[in-house]
């Protein structure tokens, strides 16, 4: 990581960020947001996430004065654009939960109450297409994504459509859902887009996913981790989902523990390692906040884009 890019901040330095900001949620409400085998507690509410929600609710309202600026300069009335958020990292970081946990905070400020998340699992081409182009076993690589359609969503969003549409992902069928599971955006205050690729650049196109951000937020941490949390989730997931007939890894829930643990290894060193060294790694230089976190999922340390 390019330091001279970053101010850093211990965990007691950004925890003091929050100044007066509210704790708007109870323990049961983690319950919902709080992804497999993540330790996230009020805590860690209080010392990562509130300075968090803090910075972005500062940004939104600068974004908001510079939107009445440029009105005031056209002689045009203010146009509502959305203000949005991309959140990056690894299979098993904990992207996912970081970014459930962003909307319930930010959703509760008064200044920007509707807040919406969607994932890009849902750009994902269908196993179908990806078994026509040879790439089933590249699934979270960059060339699995249809990106087009995910430029042309943000598009949309930015540009203040009445109502946008986005496929979502199921993990139990291990595929991108029928058209009446998608997720409706009807111009919203902030969008978060959470995802693998949503900070890669290389699409084939002159446009990127990031230039539709207004900040965006790298989940961070040591390989060793991440490999540790992947294969804890995989355990759990074969005990739980996977014994689900319908669940596409089915097939795993009967595996002795040697076995399970000797495919989670294959699956994780094959897809996960080198898509997160070759393709998401590369990208967390260009995020405007990095959470790294330390061998219990707990942020040990912040660093925030200074330029």
């Amino acid at each position: 990581m390019d330091t001279a890019l970053y101010e850093t901040f211990s965990r007691d330095q950004w925890r003091a960020r929050r100044e007066a900001t509210p704790l708007t949620l109870s323990a049961s409400d983690l319950d919902e947001l709080r992804g497999l085998n993540e330790r996230l507690d009020l805590e860690e509410v209080e010392s990562v996430y509130l300075p968090l929600t803090r910075f972005v609710n500062l940004h939104v309202a600068a974004r908001r004065s510079r939107q009445t600026a440029m009105a005031e300069f056209l002689g045009r009335p203010k146009e509502a654009v959305p203000y949005i958020i991309g959140v990056a990292g690894s299979v098993a970081v904990g992207k996912s939960t970081t970014s459930r946990v962003l909307q319930a905070l930010l959703s509760r400020w008064p200044d920007h109450p509707r807040v919406d998340l969607v994932t890009t699992d849902g750009f994902l081409y269908p196993n179908a297409e990806l078994e026509r182009r040879g790439l089933l076993t590249r699934k979270g690589f960059p060339e699995s994504y249809d990106v087009r359609r995910l430029l042309q969503f943000l598009h949309d969003v930015k540009s203040g459509a009445d109502e946008v549409r986005a496929p979502t992902y199921s993990h139990l069928s291990y595929d991108v859902q029928p058209s009446d599971h998608d997720v409706v955006v009807r111009q919203p205050d902030i969008v978060i887009v959470e995802g693998l690729n949503v900070l890669q650049v290389g699409s084939g196109t002159t446009t990127f996913v990031s230039d539709y951000f207004d900040t965006s937020i790298y989940v961070d941490a040591e390989l060793e981790d991440v490999r540790r949390w992947y294969l804890e989730r995989f355990q759990a997931l074969r005990a739980t989902v996977f014994r689900d007939p319908d669940s596409y890894f089915a097939r795993y829930a009967e595996l002795s523990e040697d076995q399970a643990v000797a495919t989670a290894l294959d699956i994780w060193r094959d897809i996960n390692e080198a898509n997160l060294i070759a393709n998401i790694e590369p990208t967390r230089d260009r995020a405007g906040v990095v959470l790294h976190k330390g061998p219990d999922h707990r942020v040990t340390k912040v660093r925030l884009r200074r330029i």
